[in-house]
């Protein structure tokens, strides 16, 4: 199969890129920078040097390499400010979407979990999303946006819950890792969910065979801050964090479908997957 992986040396593409070459797929993989095209050529990709807000020059892209599915890896969470990976969801997704319909591509594309209104009953896909939340409403609103750009192209969006394990911010050398090691970790009291990296990116392999629709993809137990906090703090070697309670009560969310469509995730909870970083 001739796979576009839009986003391929993120959290995921560094994962998916790789097993989607062990399975025999040819993968084209994007990045922005030219600088980086070496990066993707040794995950033994096809590079593409494109950005999905040049409307003209990824449809272009999209176009020479003739993909039978495109991957949506794409986030800009760099800064750690939301306002500019919502943009990236709302009006990137837009570009993405169309150029692969004109391909005749399908969409697989990622997505987050808490994006349910709070509530201390489980949220499964067909919860609807918490449109009247307040700030980050811009989150939401980007996740709403792709999310109906790509179920409407008859595409799979997977809701991941809170990733960790290496190159992300819930690792050793991550974001939150450091904050927890100086001593300046803030956790919310709220209940969460989580998922492994490397078993999230195990669903994104399997969503090529899936059908059209949501699915969730975390992990067997939610959580509150107070629980998985003290636990995430210990493994990476960082003193027990600060609790905010202003966020709100939180969500469980249920992986049913997930298990359901075969996904079978190393990491059935956060307090094994911990133990690993």
């Amino acid at each position: 199969m001739r796979i576009r992986v839009a986003g391929g040396l993120g959290v995921f593409g560094r994962r998916v890129v790789p097993s989607l070459v062990r399975q025999g797929h040819t993968v084209f993989a994007t990045t922005r920078s030219p600088t980086r095209v070496r990066a993707l050529e040794q995950l033994d990709a096809h590079p593409i040097v494109a950005d999905v807000l040049d409307d003209e020059a990824w449809d272009g892209a999209t176009q020479r390499a003739r993909p039978e599915v495109v991957l949506h890896l794409l986030t800009d969470l760099g800064t750690g400010d939301p306002t500019s990976n919502a943009h990236l969801r709302a009006v990137g997704t837009q570009s993405l979407v169309g150029a692969a319909d004109r391909a005749g591509a399908r969409v697989v594309a990622e997505s987050i979990s808490w994006v349910n209104p709070p509530s201390s009953a489980p949220a499964d896909e067909a919860t609807p999303l918490y449109l009247q939340a307040g700030e980050p409403r811009r989150t939401i609103a980007g996740v709403a946006a792709l999310e109906a750009a790509v179920i409407g192209s008859h595409g799979v969006v997977l809701r991941c819950g809170q990733l960790y394990g290496p190159g992300t911010w819930f690792a050793r050398e991550g974001r939150h890792g450091l904050a927890a090691r100086a001593g300046s970790l803030v956790v919310p009291s709220a209940v969460a969910s989580f998922v492994e990296a490397d078993d999230a990116a195990r669903a994104f392999v399997q969503a090529l065979a899936w059908p059209s629709g949501l699915v969730n993809i975390v992990d067997d137990e939610p959580a509150g801050g107070r629980e998985w906090g003290p636990a995430f703090a210990a493994a990476v070697g960082g003193t027990p964090p600060q609790v905010d309670d202003s966020n709100g009560i939180g969500r469980p969310v249920r992986n049913r479908a997930a298990r359901q469509l075969g996904w079978d995730p190393s990491a059935a909870s956060w307090r094994e997957g911990f133990t690993q970083l």
